[in-house]
C-alpha cells in the first residue's frame, strides 16, 4: 500500500526537495504540499494523508499550535523537520511532547543537496511513522506517580540501567525516568538523535525529574540519582576504574547507521557491569539494540522490554524478545516498577546470602 504524504512547509524550495525525496521512493507519494498550516488543514480534510511532514516554525500558525490542534481534533502520525538551532531543537522537544512520532533536521548549508544526502534517512522515518500508533492528546493527563514508596537501601550502588530507545523514545524515556526515585541507581542511555538536540533533552528531562540528566561528556563517574544520556554526535560507553563505573564517548564509525548506537552502549555494559546491569529497550524502529541486549543477558544482566502496546514503534522491542534477549516484557507505565522491584529483589537476595 502506497504511503499518502502531505508536505507542510513555508519554504517552496524545502517543499520541492522534500518531495522530489517521498516520491522517489516506490512505497511513498506525496498528495499535496502546503506553504502554512491555514492551507493544511483544508488539504488533510481533501487527501486524508497517511503522514504529515510539518515544519516546526512557520508564519500565519505556529507549528506547535497547529500540532497540539491536531493531536486533539485528529490524531495522525506527523514528523517534524527542524533548524539545527538551539531554538529549533527546543520546539522540536515539545513537538515530540504533544505527540510528533519523530524529526528530522534540515541541513545548515545547501540545503537543497543536504536534504537528498538525507533520503533514506527520511523515507525510513516516514515509513515507520505511518506504522505507528497515535493516540489522541488527552488535556490535563496526570503523569505516571514517582516511584519513591519502592526506594530500598537493599538496592546496591553497584546496580545500573541501562536504556536504548529511538522512534518515540524521547517521551518514552521520559515517562521512565519521571517514575524514577532521586536514589535509584546511574542510569545511561542511548536514544538515537542528532548533534544539537540531546543537549536540548537533557535539560529538559532535568526540569522534569527527580534525579539529575545530563548530557554526557564523557569521563564522568556513574552516581546513583543521575543519568548520562549519549551526545548526538558520538558513542556512549561504560567503563570500569578501580571500583568505580565511569562514562566514556567515542566518534567511532555509525553501528547499525547509528551513533550514538544502542548495541555499543549495551554491549559496554555487558563488558563493564555484566550481572549488575539491567537493560532496558523501548520504542524504536529498526533492530539497534537486540544484539548488544543479548550479549547483556550472556553476561548476567537482567533484561526488560517494552510491550507492542505501548510502543509508538514496535521494532527494536522485538526484535530484541525474538533473539531471546529480555528476561521480560512490560508496558511503559509498569517498567520503572519492575525494574526497581527487581534491583530490590537482588538486594534481598544478596543480603540472604
Amino acid at each position: 500500500m502506497t504511503i499518502k504524504v502531505l508536505i507542510v512547509d513555508d519554504s517552496a524550495l524545502i517543499r520541492s526537495v522534500m518531495s522530489e525525496i517521498v516520491n522517489s521512493q516506490p512505497d511513498m507519494e506525496v498528495v499535496a504540499t502546503a506553504p502554512d498550516p491555514l492551507v493544511a488543514r483544508d488539504l488533510i480534510k481533501r487527501h486524508n494523508p497517511d503522514v504529515l511532514t510539518l515544519d516546526v516554525e512557520m508564519p500565519k500558525m505556529d507549528g506547535l499550535d497547529f500540532l497540539e490542534k491536531l493531536m486533539r481534533l485528529r490524531p495522525m502520525p506527523v514528523l517534524m523537520v527542524s533548524s539545527l538551532t538551539e531554538r529549533g531543537s527546543e520546539i522540536t522537544m515539545r513537538a515530540l511532547e504533544l505527540g510528533a512520532v519523530d524529526f528530522v533536521t534540515k541541513p545548515k548549508i545547501s540545503i537543497q543537496t543536504g536534504m537528498r544526502e538525507y533520503t533514506e534517512l527520511i523515507a525510513d522515518k516516514i515509513r515507520a511513522a505511518s506504522r505507528a500508533r497515535i493516540k489522541r492528546a488527552v488535556p490535563g493527563a496526570v503523569p505516571a506517580p514517582q516511584l519513591s514508596a519502592l526506594r530500598s537501601p537493599l538496592i546496591s550502588s553497584e546496580k545500573l540501567i541501562i536504556i536504548g530507545a529511538s522512534t518515540g523514545g524521547t517521551e518514552a524515556i521520559r515517562e521512565f525516568l519521571m517514575q524514577m526515585p532521586s536514589d535509584c541507581p546511574g542510569i545511561l542511555i542511548a536514544q538515537h538523535m542528532p548533534e544539537g538536540f540531546t543537549s536540548s533533552f537533557a535539560k529538559r528531562l532535568d526540569s522534569l525529574c527527580k534525579i539529575s540528566v545530563v548530557e554526557s561528556q564523557g569521563n564522568e563517574r556513574v552516581l546513583p540519582g543521575h543519568a548520562y544520556i549519549a551526545p548526538g554526535h558520538s558513542h556512549l560507553l561504560l567503563t570500569r576504574s578501580g571500583a568505580n563505573y565511569m562514562t566514556r564517548i567515542e566518534q567511532s564509525p555509525p553501528v547499525n547507521r547509528h551513533r550514538p548506537s544502542v548495541d555499543v552502549l549495551f554491549r559496554s555494559a555487558a563488558e563493564a557491569a555484566g550481572k549488575n546491569a539491567v537493560g532496558v529497550i523501548l520504542t524504536g524502529m529498526g533492530k539497534d539494540g537486540a544484539a548488544g541486549m543479548l550479549d547483556m543477558r550472556n553476561a548476567g544482566a537482567h533484561n526488560f522490554a517494552q510491550d507492542e502496546a505501548s510502543c509508538v514503534v514496535f521494532g527494536m522491542p522485538r526484535e530484541a524478545i525474538a533473539i531471546g534477549a529480555a528476561h521480560e516484557t512490560g508496558s511503559l507505565q509498569a517498567l520503572p516498577r519492575m525494574v526497581l522491584e527487581h534491583l530490590a529483589s537482588q538486594g534481598s537476595r544478596a543480603l540472604r546470602v
